[in-house]
């Protein structure tokens, strides 16, 4: 057993057969926060709606999750936008989200970028900080979602913003802390019983095995689960689960 806290996060309302079909609403009672597609990589208003209201009636806390305005490529390929640009964009989507959330009584608690945007912002210092001026200026009380280690999360602190450092159960490690391509093999960690090892690696021990073997150190306060990595309600289920077995308080950033 041991005293430790940990939130369950994952990217939610990115894809219409995913609410059409429920999956999203299942594993949304899982986790402890929903990362709301808002209209950059995915996300429509009716989306949006339709996630934060299972949100709410399953009592999960709520962020906004903007990615690059390229639905073409999800997100997932990085763009010459300029710092202003991403700014301009970023505080669209999340003003987008915040509207519908006001609609619902339900009240945004924190960002995380997505896909290309994620990982530009702990490389490039001018994306981080455009991410976080646009995030100020709607609530400089939303507490930012970035990889455990980044100098994003540096960042953002120098900025005066609250955040919260995210590892992953779902996803495959590389020895520099970087997560593995997801074009190679291995990249995922889709076998419930492997992820959840990994979660509670990851909350009570506080290192993540890396693709070579070698232990990397990880302090994390919330985990994802992607909701398109196969079987992510399973996934989750176990995550949750065996997360509460092993004496962890799973509940969200708020």
């Amino acid at each position: 057993m041991t005293d430790v806290s940990i939130d369950i996060n994952a990217d939610l309302g990115e894809f219409e057969e995913s609410l059409a079909n429920g999956t999203d609403f299942e594993l949304m009672r899982y986790i402890t926060s929903a990362n709301v597609a808002c209209g950059g990589h995915a996300g429509n208003e009716q989306s949006m709606r339709q996630t934060l209201s299972g949100a709410r009636q399953l009592k999960v806390a709520v962020g906004a999750h903007p990615g690059y305005p390229d639905p073409a490529n999800f997100g997932r390929v990085e763009s010459p936008h300029s710092p202003l640009e991403i700014e301009g964009s970023v505080g669209q989507q999340i003003a987008a989200l915040a509207k519908i959330a006001g609609c619902l009584d339900l009240r945004l608690v924190h960002v995380k970028p997505h896909g290309a945007l994620y990982h530009a912002a702990n490389t490039n210092r001018e994306v981080a900080l455009a991410i976080g001026r646009a995030v100020k200026a709607i609530n400089p009380q939303f507490v930012m979602v970035g990889q455990a280690g980044s100098s994003a999360l540096e960042v953002w602190h120098s900025m005066g913003l609250r955040f919260a450092a995210e590892a992953f159960a779902d996803r495959a490690y590389e020895p520099d802390g970087t997560l593995r391509k997801r074009t190679l093999s291995g990249a995922l960690l889709d076998d419930p019983a492997l992820a959840a090892q990994q979660a509670i690696d990851i909350a009570v021990r506080h290192r993540v095995i890396a693709s070579d073997g070698s232990e990397l150190t990880v302090e994390a306060n919330t985990i994802c689960i992607h909701s398109d990595t196969p079987g992510s309600v399973a996934i989750a289920r176990e995550v949750n689960q065996r997360l509460k077995a092993a004496g962890a308080r799973v509940q969200g950033l708020s």
